[in-house]
């Protein structure tokens, strides 16, 4: 595969030739040093070729054996895809193409691959993947005996707890949940909702201490984007939750970064230190923010060109995660229908990395 790198305002991205979509104007230089290198670079690593229509890639997940999980989602009927990226090689494969249309995905202590499926043709469900055998089961997909919207983004904590989101955002599939909120799935399997305190939530993370649940509020303000005229925009901040030690939010939540009337967070991820890594879908300054538990801003990686119109803008990021063993450095960040990485001074959590 020929690879160009193209200098952009200081740094490269790595861009296949078999894989024109890639950001291929001005971008900011990272911006951080705590966080990252000036010189840094984003790398693609992906871009979909598959004969699917639409959607982005999402969720990508670090495996025990250092390799990356990533959702390829189309809109429609179409199968959706979970790809496999190996580091060593550089080599991308088709783990499956009916991932019943994934979106977040994270790995658990025991090395399976957990799945939030969403709506739009999708599972609407939390499923768990063998990778040796790619057998496929279902965890959860209700809650009080009504199916889930449309399960989003993913986390796992020390405990063994497996805390969603519930949002909705396409597919006409009809609401059994009169809300959309923020679940935990205990070891035992028993379902538990985490909190509704969110208008529409979108990333999780919990931090590394396992005190504190982080939750995207991406009000987008209905069901549907894609009905005219669109809806009217809800909240876009990033809330931090209190838990007990039991994993139940012990008390109110505290609004860390306020997105005003901008797009907010998609994904999201956490290092080491505690730090946030929240992906800004915003046209303006797309990137991945880099914030303190108290919100304070350590860092800014930008991931496409800034002062774009929402019209048809590109480099918007989706979802983030850390790399494990020599990787443990490197930031991955699905924007648009890629995969990208870069190296960072700060090291990822994993709770199956303890």
């Amino acid at each position: 595969m020929r690879c160009v790198a193209l200098l952009v305002c200081g740094f490269s991205l790595v861009c296949s030739s078999e894989s024109p979509r890639c950001v291929a104007a001005e971008i900011p230089p990272p911006a951080g040093e705590r966080v990252v290198a000036p010189e840094a670079k984003w790398e693609l690593l992906y871009t979909r070729t598959a004969p699917i229509q639409g959607g982005l890639t999402e969720g990508p997940a670090a495996a025990p054996d250092g390799s990356i999980y990533f959702s390829d989602i189309p809109f429609g009927s179409e199968g959706g895809l979970i790809v496999r990226f190996d580091p060593r090689t550089k080599q991308n494969t088709i783990f499956t193409d009916d991932s019943g249309k994934s979106n977040g995905l994270v790995f658990d202590q025991a090395g399976r691959l957990l799945a939030c499926e969403g709506a739009n043709f999708g599972g609407r469900c939390i499923s768990r993947w063998d990778v040796a055998t790619k057998r496929k089961t279902i965890v959860a997909d209700k809650f009080d005996g009504k199916r889930f919207n449309a399960p989003n983004d993913i986390c796992v904590d020390s405990a063994g707890r497996i805390y969603f989101s519930d949002p909705k955002y396409v597919g006409a599939e009809p609401r059994e949940l009169d809300r959309m909120a923020v679940y935990c799935i205990l070891p035992s399997g028993e379902v538990r909702e985490a909190t509704h305190e969110v208008g529409k939530p979108n990333g999780v993370a919990v931090s590394p201490d396992g005190k504190t649940l982080y939750v995207a509020d991406h009000d987008n303000g209905g069901d549907d984007v894609t009905k005219q005229p669109p809806p009217q925009p809800g909240a876009m901040k990033i809330y931090a939750f209190p838990l007990a030690t039991d994993g139940t939010v012990s008390g109110p939540r505290r609004t860390i970064v306020d997105f005003g009337d901008k797009k907010g967070c998609d994904g999201m991820t956490v290092d080491v230190d505690g730090n946030i890594y929240l992906t800004v879908r915003e046209p303006t300054r797309p990137g991945v923010l880099v914030v303190d538990p108290q919100g304070t801003e350590l860092a800014f990686l930008a991931t496409g060109p800034a002062g774009q119109s929402a019209e048809k803008p590109v480099g918007l990021p989706s979802n983030v995660e850390f790399g494990v063993g020599e990787e443990a450095h490197v930031l991955y960040a699905t924007i648009d229908l890629s995969l990208y990485r870069m190296p960072l001074k700060t090291r990822g959590f994993h709770a199956f990395d303890r």
